[in-house]
């Protein structure tokens, strides 16, 4: 495992529970950037990373690790049970999301779970996924994928234009102007390579 965290204490707490389990640290880093330049290095089943932290925060690191190689398994942590940032994280690609006040007897169980393609996120953060599909429409429609070079709102347009609006109704339903409209869509065309 290598552990990513700003905080020397933090990390040697975490180091000194996984040791005494058998676990075996085999880097820390102090920054994200460091964080991914050791990860890459030494390939660890998973990586044990902080959100917060100066210069290239958790969230980068962990993206830049999973699509560097998507066999490593991270585990963002951080102090604050923040649903916004737990989905931020699991969308750069993190197995798993769970906050520093967790049991430290149980870290090595959530760590070997993510070790083995488990997710390791709450029960609290898992209902708020369930309530996310529900809304989801039948049809796929305000679904997206994980990276899109496309933004929310030409989202929100593409979707509109899949239900056969024409560029008044889509102006009208998201509160814009007609030209604003056609500029999305030109975006939308362009950003997808079609006609």
């Amino acid at each position: 495992m290598v552990l990513v965290d700003d905080d020397a204490l933090a990390r040697r707490v975490v180091r000194d529970v996984l040791q005494a389990t058998g676990h075996i640290v085999i880097a820390e880093a102090g920054s994200g950037r460091e964080g991914v330049e050791l990860s890459l290095y030494y390939r660890p089943d998973v990586v044990i990373m902080d959100v917060a932290m100066p210069g290239m925060d958790g969230l980068e690191a962990t993206r830049r690790i999973v699509e560097a190689d998507p066999a490593i398994k991270v585990v963002m942590v951080t102090s604050a049970a923040d649903e916004a940032v737990a989905i931020a994280g699991l969308r750069a690609g993190a197995v798993g999301f769970i906050t520093k006040d967790i049991d430290l007897e149980a870290l090595p169980r959530v760590l070997e779970s993510a070790r083995r393609g488990e997710a390791v996120i709450s029960r609290r953060l898992t209902m708020l996924l369930v309530d996310q599909l529900r809304r989801t429409r039948e049809n796929g429609t305000g679904l997206r994928p994980v990276r899109s070079p496309l933004t929310s709102r030409e989202w929100e347009v593409l979707d509109l234009m899949c239900e056969g609006q024409s560029t008044e109704d889509i102006a009208e339903n998201l509160v814009l102007s007609s030209e604003t409209v056609r500029s999305h869509v030109k975006s939308i065309l362009r950003k997808l390579g079609v006609g």
